[in-house]
């Protein structure tokens, strides 16, 4: 059901990790580097957002655990599916333009 955008306020435990992030935000760069962009942006939990240098950034691929779902209605729903097309339409976009590149 979750594959490919958790909720914000989703709680989750990275793999090798030892303290839970709570999603506070979707597709982020890291700094001014627009080359890599990120699945979520979190804070650690419970201290919550402390500052723009503790958010951590990451992809769906680095979650181990779920710890507990955040707020769903149909907004955020309808959201989800904008966002997940929208991300889909990136991959695409992003393998396109890779293999245009490998044949020059």
């Amino acid at each position: 059901m979750f594959e490919k955008v958790l909720p914000i306020g989703t709680i989750v435990l990275l793999k090798g990790a030892k303290k839970r992030l709570m999603i506070i935000g979707y597709c982020k760069y890291k700094g001014g580097d627009t080359s890599k962009i990120y699945d979520y942006a979190g804070c650690v939990y419970p201290e919550g957002y402390l500052s723009p240098d503790t958010t951590a950034l990451f992809d769906h691929e680095q979650i181990d655990v779920i710890t507990s779902l955040g707020f769903r209605n149909l907004k955020q729903h309808e959201f989800q599916m904008k966002l997940e097309k929208a991300l889909s339409d990136m991959e695409a976009e992003n393998k396109e333009s890779t293999r245009e590149n490998e044949n020059e």
